[in-house]
This record gives structure tokens, C-alpha cells and sequence, in this order.
């Protein structure tokens, strides 16, 4: 399978504030919230970091994403390092976090046109692109509606579509879910799926097991910013469910007492 995304020994580490250092068990000024993480991602899957909250899948996202600079290590996606060519890198991929926030006086029609013309799509392409995904995503009826008018879900789709607007060939999502009701959940499920049979590389970080066992090709586990187990979902599983599986490393990992 070919290689599309390597990441190579990513370390993150946070100079804490004191009022966090109050927070801290040990009153350490220092946390460490990805630790020497490396991982590879095929072309035409999809990759699942699953983890807990804290342990650090936002962190090594954003550091993919070129949203914040590693401490060490580096990641190259399609053979482009993050920390060289992070202008490079965010033409290559798409990317949504559950914390995109959208300017609540612009509609989901003038949001799409202007982040199209931000990565430089044409006014052709452009339109081609919002007929699917407004369409997909049933944003058609809501096209002129102000986004702080709009329901959650709407909000959450609209947010894909706009990540979207440029076709990337690696998408990424942090909790692509998180707080859905079931429908949308469902539309957003099903589209991811759709996304990877069309050949585009999927990452997603999750704490849902049953996201990660429905859409998921290959799976890494994290658990205090280390990748503890990373392989296809079908070797992760064997014969157990991968909840038991995700407990059984946890429990491995950090005992009974977290």
C-alpha cells in the first residue's frame, strides 16, 4: 500500500501557566501531551486515532494540520514535511475540528465561495463542488440562512463542506461526531465512507468505538500522548470487541487508578 502521511517521532510539550501548574498532581511547569508518536496512513483508507479525552489525538492533529509546530519530530504528508512546507501541506489536506467556528453573519453560500477563492478554486470547479455538497449534506434550503441561525447539525455540515471546498486528497477530522444527534451523525458516518471509496485518505480521531469499528481500515491507540498499539482494525480486534481491546491496553498502560 502506498504511503501518503508518515509521522515520525511527533513530540509536543506545553509550558504550563501557574494556575495550570495548581492542576497539575505533581506541579510540574511542563506537560508533554504527544510523546514521540510516529504512525503511517495508505492512500484510500481510513486511519482512526482512538484515545480518551487528554490523550492527545487533538494535539497530533493540529500538529499534522500545521495548526501549531511539534517540539520535535515531523510528519510529511505526500512526501511534504509539515515543519518545512506547512503552506505545502494545508493545499494538500482538508481539516475540521469540532472547535471550527463559524462567523455567525455569513451564510453557508458566501462562506463556501470565499474559502474556495482563499485555495484558489476555480468559479467552475467552485460551483461543481457546492451542487454535491450542498446536496449531500441537504445545506441547499439553508444556503442563504445566516450561520447563527442555523441548528447544530446544519453548522457541523456546513463546516465540512467549507473544509471541503478545495478537494483535498487527505482529509482530516477531530470528533467528526461529537455531539450530533443520531441523524446527522449518520449523514457525516455515511460520507466519510463515501470519501474513501472515492480514493481520499481519511484521519479521524474519536473516543466512539463503534465509529472507529464501522469506518476504520487501521487504528492507533494513545493513551497519554504514546501510541500504545497501531495496526488494522481486523489484527486490533482478533477475537475480542475493541472496546475490550482499548480497556484491556488501558488498564496495561496506566493501571485502574485514572
Amino acid at each position: 500500500m502506498e504511503t501518503i502521511l508518515e509521522a515520525k517521532n511527533l513530540k509536543k510539550i506545553y509550558s504550563l501557566s501557574k494556575k495550570q501548574q495548581k492542576l497539575e498532581k505533581d506541579g510540574a511547569k511542563k506537560k508533554t501531551a504527544v510523546d514521540d508518536l510516529s504512525f503511517e496512513a495508505y492512500k484510500g483508507e481510513v486511519f482512526a486515532l482512538l484515545g480518551p479525552n487528554g490523550a492527545g489525538k487533538t494535539t497530533t492533529l493540529r500538529m499534522i494540520s500545521t495548526l501549531i509546530k511539534p517540539t520535535s519530530g515531523d510528519c510529511t504528508v505526500d512526501g511534504v514535511s509539515i515543519v518545512e512546507q506547512p503552506e505545502e501541506v494545508r493545499k494538500k489536506i482538508g481539516f475540521l475540528t469540532s472547535e471550527l467556528k463559524l462567523e455567525d453573519f455569513f451564510t453557508p453560500n458566501y462562506l463556501f465561495d470565499f474559502f474556495s477563492k482563499l485555495h484558489g478554486v476555480s468559479d467552475e470547479e467552485r460551483e461543481k463542488r457546492k451542487e454535491k455538497l450542498f446536496k449531500t449534506f441537504g445545506i441547499d434550503e439553508f444556503a442563504e440562512v445566516k450561520v447563527a441561525n442555523l441548528s447544530t447539525g446544519m453548522k457541523q455540515k456546513t463546516s465540512i463542506a467549507v473544509s471541503l471546498a478545495h478537494d483535498p486528497d487527505i482529509i482530516i477530522f477531530d470528533e467528526p461526531t461529537n455531539g450530533l444527534d443520531v441523524i446527522t451523525a449518520k449523514v457525516v458516518t455515511d460520507f466519510l465512507i463515501q470519501l474513501r471509496d472515492e480514493g481520499k485518505t481519511i484521519i479521524v480521531s474519536t473516543h466512539i468505538f463503534s465509529l472507529v469499528e464501522k469506518i476504520a481500515d487501521r487504528v492507533g491507540i494513545i493513551i497519554n500522548g504514546k501510541m500504545v498499539l497501531c495496526d488494522s482494525l481486523e489484527e486490533v480486534v482478533k477475537e475480542k470487541t475493541l472496546e475490550d481491546v482499548f480497556f484491556d491496553v488501558y488498564v496495561e498502560e496506566v493501571g485502574t487508578d485514572e
